[in-house]
């Protein structure tokens, strides 16, 4: 029997006005005039609530530039959904962060790109957007919302990390989440640009857990450690069609951010069919849901209910083929490619690419 999902990630919007090179959202981006209004979200949460989903994270893009935020939040309140507003912080002001809170919201996740502004702004790409940052902080604790802070590591502030922690309890967060990039849809076109060298990667690493011992009692910090340095691959999104579902700004719905991207795999929307018939019935959720569809080595290894072979769009990025073993595993016999991609690590990195989101 499929067990119920307890999350939703509902991408409301496409639109940004960050041009973030770590992106994970796909590089084809739905418009605004294919984006769900606001009842049909409206009734995908009631759904997500009667299907058993206990949380929602209202993510982009920048959720802020829906002027239905405030009633998508009280949807997500008269439906007992905890709500989590995943935001850049541009479009927020101190009085719709208020309203925001009124009507039920009941937690932010901000999103920052390094401890000093210069930097900060041109990773993100919008000038101003470290100040602007800051102010929403201010405003959210104000309202008397728990903060969260969350920061993708990468090579342009691998090395700023200490500062990054001092930075987030200057802003009153109760939570640091510390992330380190993972190349899917636009971080993995900049995959170059944002690849550290090992040395520093690990000496990162190995901060970071400092850290949450020092910081222990004030400020809790979450490590999401780097893929293509691990010997084993992570469990995606808890295991494909497990624990989660995400509804794109268009009403697909997948099993995780870059499932689309996956040739042949038939993804239906809430357009067409209810919820819970897409979480037990969808071709997308079934094809990889499980252990039935796995190939050797994965097929007999003790760990495949433990990370179930790993991500799928990785191992279509990297081996070609999305039933094959996620190439970070040591058994994968793809695992060279990414060895011969750590070793591209100290060759210069290109720019990174921008690209508008508004």
């Amino acid at each position: 029997m499929t067990p119920a999902p307890v999350g939703l990630l509902a991408e409301l919007t496409h639109r940004c006005p960050l041009a973030c090179p770590y992106c994970s959202n796909p590089l084809d981006l739905d418009p605004k005039r294919n984006e769900l209004d606001t009842a049909a979200w409206q009734r995908v949460f009631a759904e997500a609530a009667g299907l058993g989903v206990l949380h929602v994270h209202l993510s982009g893009g920048e959720p802020a530039a829906r002027p239905d935020l405030e009633a998508l939040v009280a949807t997500c309140a008269a439906n007992t959904l905890y709500s989590n507003l995943i935001t850049s912080g541009i479009g927020l002001s101190p009085a719709r962060i208020t309203a925001l809170a009124a009507a039920g919201l009941d937690h932010v996740q901000l999103s920052i790109q390094h401890a000093d502004a210069a930097p900060a702004d041109r990773i993100a790409g919008y000038r101003g957007a470290a100040a602007r940052k800051a102010e929403v902080a201010r405003a959210v604790v104000a309202a008397g919302l728990p903060l969260t802070v969350n920061v993708v590591l990468h090579r342009a502030n691998l090395e700023a990390v200490a500062e990054i922690a001092a930075l987030a309890e200057r802003m009153g967060a109760r939570r640091l989440e510390l992330a380190h990039a993972q190349y899917y849809g636009w971080g993995l076109a900049n995959r170059a640009a944002l690849q550290g060298p090992r040395a520093k990667v690990l000496a990162a690493v190995r901060e970071v857990e400092g850290l949450k011992a020092r910081y222990a009692g004030r400020l809790v910090i979450d490590h999401v450690l780097p893929d293509y340095f691990a010997r084993h691959p992570k469990a995606c999104m808890g295991g494909w069609g497990r624990r989660s579902l995400n509804v794109t700004p268009s009403g697909k719905v997948l099993p995780c951010h870059g499932a689309e991207r996956i040739p042949g795999l038939d993804v239906w929307s809430v357009a067409d069919h209810a919820l819970g018939d897409i979480w037990t019935s969808s071709p997308a959720f079934n094809a990889f849901r499980g252990t039935s569809w796995m190939q050797e080595p994965c097929a007999s290894c003790p760990r495949r209910e433990v990370d179930f072979g790993g991500c799928r769009c990785q191992a279509l990025a990297l081996a070609g083929d999305a039933r094959a073993t996620d190439p970070v595993c040591v058994y994968s016999p793809k695992r060279a490619e990414i060895d011969r991609l750590l070793s591209q690590e100290a060759q210069a990195p290109p720019p990174y690419r921008y690209r508008a989101r508004v």
